[in-house]
């Protein structure tokens, strides 16, 4: 049978993988990424750097950051530096605490997931393995109702002519059952671990890509090419249902996986009301631009007829230069940051407080509902973000 037309020479190299069953030291050495998972955004190193870095991204704690390097300046600053510190420390830490508390979720549920156990074809033997150490090539065994430890092509199953039934709903929300259907010429293999444990078939096949509906690749046995298609595929994420059980071969193991590759890598996520708190913020910053730039062209005036009165007491000579001109800059400059210092209330810190404490106390909310708690099951509601309950019930 000739070989499918996405598999030309010119193109192995650059979008085909290929391996070989049951041989762990010639995939070894094509450093194929492994099976274990990580879905979590910090670690602890990266907390501190990264988490700091997405808060200032809101203009509330970046303008108190600037308001809190104007009033180290001694020349303008009429409050003392730890009126700003530690109200913008508590709203970093409390948002550092909620975030942390969400990574940590994430970092239990890789965890839990990395260490599911998953048996596998080694000698003559069934050997029961951890999914995080599961590899490209190896031959695993997929029992009725056990999740799908990578994505796998089907070498045979318990049934009639290959087949296996799988549930799709992590994937696609689908609970209905689909078929899969191992190739004609190795399902007679069946469970005999010997004929497994000597399945030398190589596997050419296109690099992983997040396409859930297409797979292409060969499969070369005993001098035969054969074609892959997706309905020779079982896919990570999906489950093994009426079917006593399944054997096949990892071909994307881990973050190559097509259920990795679409899940995208964890973001800072923003609602519409961050969106729109930055607006409201950017236009009350605005507001008090303009109001200290009145407050500034005032004081030029009182200082040009009034002020030279008080020069005893407000010694300008010392920060500002001699030259009148240059003087007069350099005063106005000063008088406005000072302005911004003393009138920093306006921005309202606390609305980011208030905010943070409502979204953690609603996801304890959803956390505790008896009517969301599933009792056959022990399934209680799990709030596995804190950052996104006003999004629930928006519908446009």
């Amino acid at each position: 049978m000739n070989k499918i037309p996405f598999l030309k020479k010119k193109k192995v190299e650059e979008k085909s993988r290929k391996f070989k069953a049951n041989d762990s030291e010639a995939n070894a050495a094509k450093e194929y990424a492994g099976n274990q998972i990580s879905t979590s955004k910090y670690n602890l190193i990266t907390f501190l750097p990264k988490n700091l870095f997405e808060q200032f991204r809101r203009l509330a704690n970046a303008y108190f950051l600037f308001l809190l390097c104007l009033q180290l300046i001694p020349q303008i600053s009429s409050l003392a530096p730890v009126t700003t510190i530690l109200p913008l420390v508590f709203v970093l830490a409390l948002t550092a605490i909620k975030d942390a508390s969400d990574d940590i979720a994430r970092h239990r549920s890789d965890n839990q997931v990395n260490n599911r156990e998953t048996k596998t074809v080694v000698g003559n033997d069934l050997t029961t393995r951890k999914w995080r150490d599961i590899k490209v090539g190896d031959m695993v065994r997929l029992e009725n109702n056990e999740f799908v430890t990578a994505d796998i092509v089907l070498v045979s199953t318990s049934e009639p002519n290959g087949l296996c039934f799988i549930e799709t709903a992590e994937l696609d929300g689908e609970t209905n059952l689909k078929v899969r259907q191992a190739l004609e010429e190795t399902c007679h293999l069946e469970d005999k671990i010997n004929e497994l444990s000597s399945f030398d078939a190589e596997i050419e096949y296109e690099a992983p890509n997040n396409n859930l509906g297409r797979f292409e690749g060969n499969l070369t046995w005993k001098g035969k090419t054969l074609p892959l298609k997706n309905d020779n595929m079982l896919l990570r994420g999906t489950r093994l249902r009426n079917t006593h059980y399944a054997y096949g071969l990892v071909c994307y193991a881990g973050p190559d996986t097509k259920l990795m590759k679409n899940s995208g890598k964890a973001t800072f996520k923003r609602t519409k009301i961050d969106h729109l708190l930055n607006r409201i913020i950017l236009g009350i910053f605005l507001f008090l631009l303009i109001m200290c730039a009145i407050m500034t062209i005032c004081c030029g005036f009182w200082e040009s007829f009034v002020g030279f009165d008080y020069r005893i007491y407000l010694p300008w000579e010392t920060y500002i230069s001699t030259d009148q001109r240059i003087g007069a800059l350099e005063k106005s400059l000063l008088v406005f940051l000072s302005y911004i210092i003393i009138l920093n209330t306006v921005v309202p810190i606390s609305l980011y407080v208030s905010v943070e404490f409502i979204r953690l106390l609603q996801s304890k909310w959803i956390d505790w509902d008896s009517k969301m708690y599933y009792e056959p099951n022990n399934v209680p509601a799990q709030a596995r973000t804190t950052t996104l309950n006003e999004e629930l019930g928006q519908i446009e």
